[in-house]
């Protein structure tokens, strides 16, 4: 009997959108993702939990919800060091209103290598649920996705108002 090579994989960070809530309007890629991962890390308050029945039976998930930006940059640090992928899971897509770029940020600096799955952002599955159109000939052909103040600010020049004077169609979450 010959011995078999050791797989040696890389591991990574790949960024998923999860989605507006139901699980099956997460996409193909971010399901196969989820049965890749090693380790899920999802903002419990947020995620539907029901996407983790796709993860693997020995897979590591665990909430965010209580954990800050560092021990969050540490914890999947800590698995990419052993060559595991780490699912990180936000709502919708992770490139809207999320805290992806801080976490990127932080995971560049330790060069870490991560990815990012594009989700179905609310306005969307919303749209498609009330059988609208954000944009119609001759009414709005522009989109304006915004927010309001919170605990994010809004820069200047971006206030609603503002952004209403364009006469597009808003997506305000």
């Amino acid at each position: 009997m010959t011995p078999q090579k050791e797989k040696k994989t890389k591991g990574k960070v790949v960024f998923a959108g999860a989605g507006p809530g139901a699980p099956d309007l997460a996409t193909l890629r971010c399901v196969e993702t989820i049965k890749s991962a090693d380790a899920i890390l999802y903002a419990n308050s947020l995620v539907n939990p029901e996407l983790m029945k796709w993860a693997p039976e020995n897979c590591e998930i665990r909430g965010s919800a209580d954990m800050t930006l560092e021990e969050t940059v540490e914890f999947m640090r800590g698995i990419v060091e052993k060559g595991g992928i780490v699912v990180r899971l936000h709502t919708g897509d992770p490139s809207l209103y999320g805290a992806v770029a801080e976490q990127k940020r932080a995971l560049e600096k330790l060069g870490v290598d991560y990815e990012v799955v594009p989700g179905v952002t609310a306005a969307f599955a919303a749209t498609a649920a009330l059988k609208g159109d954000l944009t119609l000939p001759e009414i709005s052909q522009t989109l304006i996705i915004t927010r309001g103040p919170g605990r994010t600010p809004v820069p200047a020049g971006q206030a609603l108002r503002a952004m209403a004077a364009a006469k597009a169609t808003m997506a305000i979450y």
